[in-house]
């Protein structure tokens, strides 16, 4: 009896895993939707359209993408979460969703380890040390030695406590050994405009964001936050070349989810082909001209840097005492 109950269980998982493959080989047979926590029109909304049209081409079926803005990510990740895991609803998420977000909210409708799978990076983006046009800094010496030389005096601004510019500002203080003001905004094109007029002394800022200001000379970069530069604004040194310290890291990334659940045979169907997709020289520039650095991973090392981003951001947020609550 032992060996039947053995054969007929070995005979339901072989037919289960056939019905599986079987099941990713013709994925996908209707529309897919990307849930989206991001206006229409912002950066990773564009990247996310740019990607899904030319998916739409290859697999014969819409993809479309829902954005969902609003509380932090919440009401799009909570959404996604819920949705069915077929591989047919999938989220489009960055590392405030998945790495900050838990950190910061003492109770979240969500785990993002738990409740889903990864995918794929879509793209990164590389912050850098903005100050205004006409600013007296140049350099990171001259902002280190400002905000020595006259504690809670040099102000540094952001878009929202716990952003990444809020987190990489106390960041900065933290390694070196300096205090300085924080200025919280509610848009982003606020806090540009402020570093540009003088009122804040500097910030982070991305091309995509500010863009406009520094083509205009309003802003000036003086450091990308990153280990290595950017091959988009290359003159650009990182922090460490700058006279800063070694480990600033402002780079963001934006990424593909599945509902917990999801076959990890069409999971690993969908990130081929998007990985195959931000591959192809035109992605490459297109996103290049939105000031984005297309960038895809397999679902392994997407783990391993929402892994990573968590612990590094927790700790910020423990020592700035940052609240979503």
């Amino acid at each position: 009896m032992a060996m039947l109950s053995l054969a007929r269980s070995v005979l339901v998982t072989s037919a289960l895993l056939s019905a599986l493959t079987a099941s990713a080989q013709n994925f996908p047979s209707q529309p897919l939707r990307v849930i989206a926590p991001f206006s229409a029109g912002s950066g990773p909304d564009a990247a996310m359209r740019i990607v899904a049209e030319q998916l739409s081409a290859e697999w014969k079926q819409p993809v479309l993408v829902d954005n969902r803005p609003g509380a932090s990510g919440i009401i799009a990740v909570a959404a996604a979460k819920a949705a069915a895991a077929t591989g047919y609803d999938l989220l489009l998420a960055d590392v405030g969703h998945m790495s900050i977000n838990p950190s910061m909210f003492k109770s979240l409708p969500y785990n993002p380890k738990a409740d889903f799978m990864p995918i794929t990076t879509i793209f990164t983006t590389a912050f850098f040390v903005a100050v205004g046009g006409q600013s007296k800094i140049h350099n990171l010496k001259d902002l280190v030695a400002a905000a020595s030389a006259a504690p809670d005096r040099v102000s540094y601004g952001s878009f929202a406590i716990g952003s990444i510019g809020h987190l990489g500002g106390a960041q900065l203080e933290a390694a070196t050994n300096t205090r300085m003001v924080h200025v919280a905004f509610k848009e982003a094109s606020q806090l540009y405009t402020s570093i540009a007029v003088g009122d804040v002394g500097w910030g982070l800022a991305s091309i995509g964001s500010a863009g406009a200001l520094l083509k205009a000379g309003k802003l000036r970069f003086i450091a990308v936050a990153d280990a290595e530069r950017s091959p988009i604004l290359p003159q650009v040194p990182t922090i460490q070349e700058a006279g800063g310290p070694a480990g600033i890291n402002g780079k963001t990334w934006v990424a593909l989810f599945a509902p917990k659940g999801t076959p990890p045979a069409v999971v690993d169907s969908i990130q081929r082909k998007v990985s195959e997709v931000l591959k192809r020289p035109d992605t490459v520039e297109r996103f290049r001209a939105a000031g984005l650095i297309a960038s895809s991973s397999t679902p392994a090392e997407l783990s391993a840097l929402v892994d990573k981003d968590t612990v590094t951001y927790g700790a910020l947020v423990k020592r700035t005492g940052a609240s979503a609550n």
